[in-house]
């Protein structure tokens, strides 16, 4: 294909950063206010750019690019209202985009006179299919835009007296630039801008389109940062978006290559296809055990929030914040689930290690709960079934029953071609198990103990059999075995008792019994039944009762 070829980057055969492990988070910078909001259909209003500056601030952003101030009027205001009623905690620094023109970077300066903290952030392209079709222009000539505007930029520095200033300096779309001639510019800034190990220059380098693979962007960012003069006067920033679906990758193998500070979005709304999303890149390393200094303790309002002052939606399988995102449909999963979460539940250390399969982490690190991490439908499995019945009803019902109750309701989602809820999980269970009546149902049951010494058990129950009804008696060492040798006095016992289990439910004087008999036929086949009742004989002879119906349907 002529018309595409592969990116050429820079000649690093003994790149260093794959063998590099990330073990502190970077300074994060939230640029949800500019890049973000120049994304957005209809940009935010001063009312929710003050609401997500103030979730910015809550969440821990010590550093919030607020905005272009030179590029309109309500950036400019917004900026101002900032500064004017003193929105701005002490240690926040909020910082201001201007591009390296004249009248601009003034209006820039205008905007934030006044501010404790500010970050002045310059920037030009550079890249070299900008020179040749934005601006047609060499190199010598862009160049001198970017060292003008830093001269600039300098000069003005007494107009912000008071002001904690910080200089930022990107050579946009530098992964389309010539990495020898990206560092020849920011250098030729730095120059100007003199920094010191107090005050350090921040050098962005910005991935503003995409264009190269992620793993040699990393090899950019190395070369970058070994080939630079001065290099502890430098913080090394990054800005990635996600052309090619990447950005979070980019950044994170960037940052194994020597970069420490990052740009993005909270979820990655960005231009094009988005920014770099912060709240992924900071949970990732939570999941590696690593501090990363923001708090996302809740992140379902933060969510919340993005989506009301954006009108942005967060995709329901986007990672970590997504509806879905903790939610297993396949029923293997849902079986290993349950297992992982039953185990941990037993577990009396809340810091012991995550051990859960298909889950990266605690869902109630973020906020999340387990409620929606097992939901169904016809591709769910057994485990799934009989976690929500645990979870929500409190059924602990026997793994060989497991496989019943899952095909009932599989057989019920394929029917109605959507997820089921768990109450229509628990009435096909009431339904299926608890409720059924025929062809033998129950009208009233009594036991007694046998006066001899055998200390038996003897059973009288009125039934309806095939609509007959019927007073059958019978005698056993427990309520189940004379239920059972009562029919068998009516030739009914067709059958043999296979398993047995019992549990309460409830908690109190609302504590029930419930039973779980499994009966085989004479063709070898198994079936469960259910029983629940205040009475835990009776809920053994429902469970009985229930086992025989379905195995008689």
């Amino acid at each position: 294909m002529p018309k595409y070829t592969p990116f050429k980057t820079v000649d690093l055969p003994d790149r260093t950063w794959p063998d590099k492990v990330i073990t502190e988070a970077p300074i994060w910078c939230s640029v949800d206010l500019r890049d973000g909001n120049q994304a957005l259909a209809v940009p935010m209003s001063v009312k929710e750019k003050l609401e997500m500056f103030d979730l910015l601030v809550e969440i821990g952003f010590k550093e919030i690019e607020v905005g272009f101030p030179s590029a309109s009027q309500i950036d400019f205001d917004f900026v101002r209202k900032l500064v004017d009623e003193k929105r701005i905690p002490d240690d926040v620094f909020i910082q201001v985009l201007t591009q390296s023109r004249e009248p601009l970077i003034r209006r820039t300066f205008e905007s934030v006179q006044g501010a404790r903290n500010v970050i002045i952030h310059l920037y030009n392209s550079t890249s070299a299919l900008q020179r040749k079709i934005t601006f047609n222009a060499g190199k010598e000539e862009i160049k001198k835009i970017a060292t003008d505007g830093a001269t600039l930029v300098k000069s003005l520095l007494p107009l912000l007296e008071g002001t904690n200033v910080r200089f930022e300096y990107s050579p946009e779309s530098f992964s389309d630039t010539e990495t020898e001639y990206a560092l020849e510019v920011c250098e030729a800034v730095m120059e100007i801008w003199d920094p010191t190990p107090d005050n350090k220059i921040i050098l962005n380098l910005p991935d503003t389109v995409e264009w190269v693979p992620a793993h040699k962007h990393a090899d950019q960012i190395e070369w970058f940062c070994r080939h630079m003069k001065r290099r502890e006067l430098a913080i090394i920033s990054m800005h990635t978006h996600n052309d090619r679906g990447t950005g979070v990758a980019a950044c994170e193998m960037g940052m194994m290559a020597g970069a420490e500070r990052v740009e993005g979005t909270l979820f990655g709304n960005g231009e094009r296809t988005g920014n770099l999303d912060i709240v992924t890149v900071a949970l990732n390393r939570h999941a590696d055990g690593i501090e990363h200094g923001l708090d996302l303790r809740d992140v379902p309002r933060i969510r919340r929030i993005y989506e009301r002052c954006t009108r942005m939606s967060v995709p329901p399988r986007h990672p970590y914040a997504g509806e879905l995102v903790f939610t297993a449909f396949s029923g293997s999963h849902q079986d290993a689930i349950k297992k992982g979460m039953d185990r941990r539940d037993e577990s009396t250390a809340p810091d012991a290690p995550w051990e859960v399969p298909y889950l990266l982490i605690d869902p109630r690190d973020i906020g999340r709960t387990y409620e929606s991490i097992v939901r169904i439908n016809s591709q769910s499995g057994k485990g799934g079934v009989a976690y929500v019945m645990s979870r929500d009803y409190g059924f602990e019902m026997p793994k060989s029953m497991h496989p019943d109750m899952g095909t009932v309701i599989n057989r019920i989602a394929d029917e109605l071609g959507r997820e089921l809820t768990t109450t229509e999980i628990y009435e096909a269970f009431n339904r299926e198990f608890l409720q059924l009546s025929k062809p033998l149902d129950v009208v009233k049951t009594r036991f007694a103990y046998v006066e001899d010494e055998s200390r038996s058990l003897s059973c009288r129950a009125t039934v309806r059999h095939e609509g007959s009804e019927h007073t059958i008696e019978g005698i056993g060492n427990g309520p189940i075995s004379a239920f059972v040798n009562a029919m068998e006095g009516q030739g009914w016992k067709d059958f043999r008792l296979t398993d047995f289990h019992e549990h309460a439910i409830g908690q109190g004087a609302e504590t029930d019994a419930v039973a779980y008999v499994q009966v085989e036929r004479s063709d070898g086949t198994r079936f469960w039944g259910a029983g629940v009742d205040a009475n835990i004989d009776l809920a053994g002879t429902k469970a009985l009762v229930s086992a025989y119906n379905r195995a008689h349907r």
